[in-house]
């Protein structure tokens, strides 16, 4: 990027930073967390550059003129999300590719450069508001035509980011919830470090303290624990399953309502493959709303910036047959998200002898799906991690390779030489993830003794060491 571009950049973060919306007094987290489940049912609206191309993931130089939607209107997107019972209606601002459709002043590379010239979020925002529903924004991190991809992270992309989060979250009113993407998914390969989780996370909340942060990795986190996200977020076509029987965390899960794509395609104004009302209401928001998620229906508005007839009809079918609305039950108890960095990831580890290959390296390589299994003969497996040097932490975190593995064991720091006991004794929750927090200690290195387990081999995917702002 030229230096006149990141100066602009640095002056829009700047005065954004100066008024941070203000309209509504600040809510507690788990507050926002049950209105966002009680939503129940939303409008994903996969609408930008991808629309005009025949893939999801077109050429990311492809010119703006190709974005032309002459017949644009965003009221009937709004109407139709009504119809269908929802509550709410989020937009792909920017998706992969990096086109934006809102008038930034960060690059050129926007609607208001296409033949349209108008501001798409401007109008959905309005449009949504208009019909008396809520209003989320998604933004991918990765951004193909500004080269924000893995292993090219420049300090000037980062200050991009926020420049275009600072507009999006100031400029278009409250906004409930920002969908993020393409950020330390496997596929994206941007890690948290390369673009900071934390101090993103933290700028956000400071523009908009009510705005939910929801990042798309369940691809890469257990479904057991909130990871860098306030609310577990699961993508179906992905893969991507939440448990309609045993989930427990504020969730949202996402479904295209037309064939596979998000993006709308030539085929799908004759398709018969919708999914059918049945499919969306008995199969998806009425079963997630008894286990605390969120079913958003993608609904791809077409090149002309309408909706198609036969998705306009489905979601009117929809709504005569979505009858359990409002409020969900109660969200019990759960632990609060991991946000800051893993200070143990990578770090050297060392212990009793391990089961066959299953090395202590896998126990903290940010691969939940690798696993350190201790070997049977041991009686009391042990794994000391070095962090090389004092590192201040507050929480550690041990994600096991199966459920319900571990039965009793201690977790220690090692403060000036000395082992310093943070946690013994039975394990406290049957599930996978582990979340043990306390007080904040200055220790170079941390360990875990296993002193009994339930199953034939006691494994650990990961164990993380966490410093939180607390």
């Amino acid at each position: 990027m030229k230096k006149t571009t990141i100066t602009l950049l640095l002056a829009i973060v700047a005065t954004v930073c100066g008024y941070a919306q203000q309209s509504a007094p600040v809510k507690p987290l788990k507050e926002l967390q049950q209105a966002f489940v009680d939503l129940r049912f939303g409008m994903f609206i996969h609408f930008n550059m991808p629309t005009f191309c025949p893939e999801d993931w077109p050429d990311p130089d492809a010119s703006p003129a190709l974005f032309n939607p002459v017949k644009l209107d965003c009221s009937q997107w709004a109407k139709a999300a009504k119809s269908a019972g929802m509550t709410y209606g989020c937009l792909t601002t920017k998706h992969h590719s990096g086109f934006c459709i809102w008038n930034t002043a960060t690059t050129p590379y926007s609607v208001m450069s296409s033949p349209l010239k108008r501001d798409v979020v401007r109008e959905f925002a309005d449009a949504f508001r208009r019909e008396g529903l809520r209003v989320m924004l998604y933004y991918s991190i990765l951004d193909t035509h500004h080269r924000l991809r893995p292993h090219r992270i420049t300090p000037e992309h980062v200050t991009m980011i926020k420049a275009q989060l600072a507009e999006l979250l100031t400029g278009y009113g409250d906004i409930d919830a920002l969908i993020i993407d393409g950020w330390d998914a496997p596929w994206s390969r941007i890690s948290y470090t390369e673009i900071p989780f934390a101090e993103i996370y933290s700028f956000i909340k400071s523009l908009q303290p009510n705005c939910l942060v929801m990042d798309l990795n369940s691809a890469k986190y257990p479904a057991d624990g909130l990871f860098y996200s306030d609310i577990k977020a699961y993508e179906q076509g992905a893969g991507q399953k939440i448990s309609k029987d045993a989930n427990n965390l504020p969730a949202m899960s996402c479904l295209p309502l037309q064939p596979k794509w998000w993006f709308w395609k030539d085929y799908f104004p004759t398709t018969p493959e919708l999914k059918s009302a049945e499919t969306i209401v008995h199969e998806n928001v009425d079963p997630m709303g008894k286990v605390f998620c969120n079913f958003m229906l993608n609904v791809a508005p077409n090149r002309d910036g309408l909706m198609d007839d036969n998705a306009l009809k489905r979601l009117k079918e929809i709504g005569k047959l979505y009858t359990k609305r409002g409020p969900v039950a109660k969200l019990g108890h759960y632990d609060d998200a991991i946000l800051v960095p893993n200070l143990a990831l990578g770090k050297p580890a060392e212990g009793t002898w391990c089961y066959d290959c299953q090395l202590f390296d896998f126990i903290n390589d940010d691969n939940f799906k690798t696993e350190w299994y201790a070997h049977p003969s041991v009686k009391e497996p042990q794994v000391t991690i070095s962090l090389g040097s004092e590192q201040q932490f507050n929480a550690i975190v041990i994600t096991e390779a199966e459920d319900d593995c571990l039965d009793e064991y201690t977790l220690e720091c090692r403060v000036n030489n000395e082992w310093k006991t943070v946690f013994a004794g039975k394990a406290t929750t049957a599930k996978r993830v582990k979340m043990h927090r306390f007080g904040s200690v200055w220790a170079d290195a941390v360990r875990i003794t296993i002193k009994s387990y339930k199953t034939e081999y006691c494994g650990i995917a990961e164990l993380g060491v966490y410093n939180e702002r607390r």
